[in-house]
């Protein structure tokens, strides 16, 4: 088709492979040290960082108004500094890390404590560090889990539309996303237009499932193994 802005797809795709990056190594983070906490800590934590996955996305983006907002204490100070993120594009990826969170940190965190810890325990006791045990027997044992909440986390940042038209609203050929078009293109009648990007978004969210089933399907091999 000619005449088509891809900027929307090109904009959509490079904040949820941002938001993807950050929310893998925060994500993994809290959820190794969180699956090592005392249970009712844990307990508590859990609410805190799953909060965004039962708020309505529109409640995430208001509460990222109200901190990073233009008018608020730290986003003047931010801006001071260059940083913006209401009505930019990095904006999408501070909407979508948030909304993207905690598939990512549940996923990880059940992979943690899945582990056998024997295999830790008996790493330490041939004086192998816990920064080698981590990245060398943990991270490979965990992998299919981890991935897998790597392959939702950027399906969820891609889809999200809520909290990103809060935050950084529709701007065409700055903030646009796949999802704020399509609702643009709707409630200006173009159907065709919506149709689309709606046939772009479901092709590429075809694609993340079967890789999620996939990789479900090789973990349930090495686990019967």
């Amino acid at each position: 088709m000619t005449g088509i802005d891809w900027y929307p797809l090109w904009n959509s795709l490079r904040i949820a492979a941002a938001s993807c990056v950050l929310v893998f190594f925060l994500g993994i983070f809290c959820a190794y040290y969180a699956a090592r906490l005392p249970r009712i800590i844990k307990g508590i934590l859990d609410v805190v960082l799953t909060l965004p996955m039962v708020l309505p996305p529109t409640v995430c983006g208001y509460f990222l108004l109200l901190v990073f907002g233009a008018r608020r204490p730290l986003g003047m100070l931010l801006a001071d500094l260059g940083i913006k993120f209401v009505m930019t594009w990095q904006g999408g990826i501070l909407a979508a890390s948030v909304v993207a969170f905690p598939l990512m940190y549940r996923t990880a965190r059940g992979a943690f404590e899945s582990f056998d810890q024997n295999l830790a325990w008996s790493a330490q006791t041939l004086g192998l560090s816990d920064t080698f045990i981590f990245w060398r027997i943990r991270m490979p044992a965990c992998r299919q889990g981890i991935l897998a909440g790597t392959v939702l986390a950027f399906a969820r940042a891609l889809g999200e539309y809520g909290a990103t038209s809060m935050l950084i609203g529709y701007t065409p050929g700055r903030t646009a996303t796949i999802s704020t078009t399509v609702y643009q293109l709707w409630r200006t009648n173009d159907e065709r237009g919506a149709m689309f990007w709606v046939l772009v978004n479901l092709a590429i969210s075809t694609v993340v499932l079967l890789t999620v089933n996939m990789l479900e399907t090789r973990q349930k091999r090495t686990v019967r193994k």
